[in-house]
């Protein structure tokens, strides 16, 4: 349920961010809402179940923006690994870094894949902007708070609900044909 839930969260995730977001300003910016789903499934999900998340995810958005099939797969794959990591040998407690870290792997994360898409397309990527990427950091890191907020209740809510038996399932007591 916790795993179907999160999948359609990611589903409508992709939806705005493929079309309501891109109708936005550019000074406005737009934030990368799949990014931080993905730091989330990092900081709260077991290994199985966040890399089937983020695989997904990164399916789906290689399919609706990607360039080149299996990059944002494989970018999503590694940050997912790399949050894990450290938040499982970090010992500072968890609150403290998990709002700078999603900055900051988003920062490298736009310029790995910059990098690799200016060797893979040289010349059609428009130039790099410091400025650009850290506005769109701050953009992030912004939303990020809220977002987290939002998955946070939801991650609770389904948990709290998959703890209680359906009532059909329920063993009943006495006579039966009452």
């Amino acid at each position: 349920m916790l795993i179907l839930s999160f999948l359609l969260v990611e589903i409508i995730l992709v939806v705005i961010q493929t079309t309501i977001f891109r109708l936005f300003p550019a000074w406005l910016g737009n934030p990368d809402l799949s990014f931080i789903l993905i730091a989330f499934c990092a900081y709260r999900f077991d290994w199985v179940r966040g890399i089937l998340l983020v695989l997904a995810l990164g399916w789906m958005m290689d399919v609706v923006s990607g360039l080149y099939l299996g990059t944002y797969p494989l970018l999503y794959l590694l940050l997912f690994i790399s949050l894990k990591i450290f938040k499982e040998k970090s010992p500072v407690k968890e609150v403290a870094y998990q709002i700078p870290l999603v900055g900051m792997a988003f920062l490298i994360g736009s310029s790995a894949l910059y990098a690799f898409y200016a060797l893979a397309l040289p010349g059609i990527l428009p130039d790099w902007s410091w400025g650009i990427i850290i506005q769109q950091t701050l953009i992030l890191i912004v939303a990020t708070i809220p977002c987290f907020l939002v998955y946070n209740r939801l991650y609770e809510q389904v948990l709290k609900r998959r703890l209680v038996a359906p009532r059909l399932l329920r063993k009943r007591s006495g006579n039966h044909f009452r």
